[in-house]
């Protein structure tokens, strides 16, 4: 395996668990641990990790661009399909997510549409696109999730009304509903659902039974949930009992 592999690898294992281990990876990349902290030496000097003890951590501001590598696929049929559901001049709003974020790469063909996002990330997709108003929230700037939160970003989005609201998880479960990990993150979502006509769950199969810090919202408070045809059948089930779902 070359460097670009190697680190390709370890990127993505960091996405999916949070914390690698220099004996763990030189066990599954075939080669010595002193390669390993070589090739760990020189991602921390590009800032996507921080080494510890006998292994490595994203960074803070890292961390949600290292899951933005995670389950590409299935976020880009998520998003698509989200993306199919917004008309010409519509009015919508994106909270923070990786999935929400590559919503507005697929509005190429639309027109006039209103985009109200306490998302940096969807800020950075949209700006090149001359037929989209984005209106970006104040707030606090939180580098883990790209996004503005606390009471400035939620007064903001009191001030506007949407037909659909899309929203972003950490985990959801039928027990636990919507969770996330930030808890402002949490209250901004609840927001832009009061402000909304609909509001969809966007969320990858590997969220489903993951559960956050704090509970924000519950399944049945959702219009529908979009997610890929990984989600067990037995969840499917669950789920489409409390509210819509698109398996995409």
């Amino acid at each position: 395996m070359d460097r670009a592999a190697r680190t390709g690898y370890i990127l993505d294992r960091l996405a999916a668990e949070g914390e690698v281990s220099v004996a763990a990876l030189a066990a599954d990349l075939g080669v010595s641990p002193v390669t390993v902290r070589t090739t760990l030496r020189a991602l921390e000097v590009e800032g996507y990790l921080v080494r510890t003890h006998g292994g490595a951590r994203p960074t803070a501001f890292r961390n949600i661009h290292l899951r933005q590598l995670d389950r590409v696929e299935q976020k880009e049929r998520i998003a698509r399909a989200a993306a199919d559901m917004i008309r010409d001049d519509d009015r919508i709003m994106i909270e923070a997510g990786t999935s929400c974020a590559l919503i507005v790469k697929f509005l190429t063909r639309k027109r006039g549409v209103q985009i109200l996002t306490n998302s940096v990330l969807v800020f950075a997709n949209a700006r090149s696109n001359p037929n989209l108003n984005i209106t970006l929230t104040g707030g606090q700037f939180r580098a883990e999730s790209e996004s503005l939160v606390g009471p400035v970003a939620e007064r903001s989005i009191n001030d506007f009304n949407a037909r659909i609201a899309f929203l972003g998880t950490d985990g959801f479960s039928v027990d636990r509903g919507l969770t996330t990990q930030l808890i402002e993150g949490g209250q901004v979502g609840a927001v832009m659902r009061t402000r909304a006509e609909e509001t969809w769950l966007l969320a990858d199969s590997s969220k489903y039974g993951c559960a956050g810090f704090v509970s924000f919202m519950g399944i049945d408070e959702v219009t529908g949930i979009i997610t890929d045809d990984e989600i067990p059948p037995q969840s499917t089930k669950e789920l489409s009992e409390r509210t819509k779902l698109r398996i995409v």
